[in-house]
């Protein structure tokens, strides 16, 4: 059975509902970080960066949530949540799960702290680059897949929820609000939701 090392109130909600999506049998090991239970030598043979979430199974361990949802799509695929290899949909599965470290985050970062990075010198563009690319993505909808939901919609579903409605750096937009809205509404993003607001 896979196990996954979370924390509420971090990137683990995007694996827990990658997880929940999945419907594969799996084990919760919260790490208290108030604590400091992700710096021990233990955790760190699992996620040298001492971060969460990380995930075991058997003798695979994954760190980064991003990784951990492409694993888990491909290790379930009758949960159908990533296009299999040779399917022309995988490509555009891959740039967004990518899209979501290589140009989110960055965009998040230089916008909250303030940094003025030239576009053509950031790997990421630029925020606004960022967001027209996404809005333009979603709007077709109902999934960055057309019909079919993947792991790369808990990905960019995440980061835009995080964006919009907790960070509050994103402006509303009418697609990407309907976007987020259709992620926030299905039933796995729910139970993940409610196991991170509980912290079990």
């Amino acid at each position: 059975m896979m196990k996954l090392y979370w924390a509420p109130r971090t990137r683990s909600l995007r694996a827990l509902w990658l997880l929940e999506e999945s419907g594969a049998p799996y084990e919760r090991v919260r790490l208290d970080l108030s604590t400091g239970a992700h710096r021990t030598q233990e955790y760190r043979a699992i996620n040298p960066m001492a971060k969460v979430p990380a995930l075991g199974d058997g003798p695979v361990v994954v760190a980064e949530s991003g990784a951990i949802c492409a694993y888990v799509a491909d290790a379930y695929p009758e949960a159908g949540l990533a296009p299999p290899i040779g399917d022309p949909a995988r490509g555009r599965y891959l740039q967004w799960l990518f899209f979501s470290p290589g140009c989110i985050e960055p965009a998040y970062l230089t916008k909250s702290a303030n940094i003025t990075v030239r576009p053509e010198t950031a790997g990421f563009g630029d925020f606004d680059r960022v967001f027209d690319v996404l809005d333009a993505a979603v709007q077709p909808g109902p999934w960055l897949l057309g019909e079919r939901f993947s792991a790369a919609d808990v990905l960019i579903g995440a980061d835009l929820h995080f964006g919009m409605d907790i960070f509050k750096i994103v402006p509303e937009r009418p697609a990407l609000r309907a976007y987020v809205d259709r992620c926030l509404a299905r039933p796995a993003f729910q139970r993940a939701k409610a196991i991170d607001a509980a912290g079990l």
